[in-house]
């Protein structure tokens, strides 16, 4: 595989995964019968948003850069919150 094709596949994961929080918050919604974010939500825009992230400055574009930067703070302090806020029954 060249590199090139390394990148787009990085690329493509990336965007699959970011994808993929949708189609999960669609499918636990659908079950509650009522708007749900699950907590894979988070982890599937982490995990895409990273891979985005590391694709956009491989291609130095630096609007895909800002706007995915400020998305990955805003998917961590979510799991802050999920992990270790909630656990101790309020405020962190």
């Amino acid at each position: 595989m060249g590199h090139d094709a390394v990148w787009l596949v990085i690329g493509f994961l990336g965007q699959g995964l970011f994808s993929a929080r949708f189609i999960l918050q669609w499918i636990y919604s659908e079950r509650a019968r009522a708007s749900v974010i699950p907590v894979g939500f988070w982890y599937f825009s982490l995990l895409g948003g990273l891979c985005l992230l590391i694709y956009a400055i491989h291609r130095r574009d630096p609007v895909f850069i800002v706007g995915q930067s400020g998305g990955i703070f805003i998917y961590l302090r979510n799991l802050y919150f999920i992990h270790f806020v909630s656990r101790k029954g309020g405020r962190g």
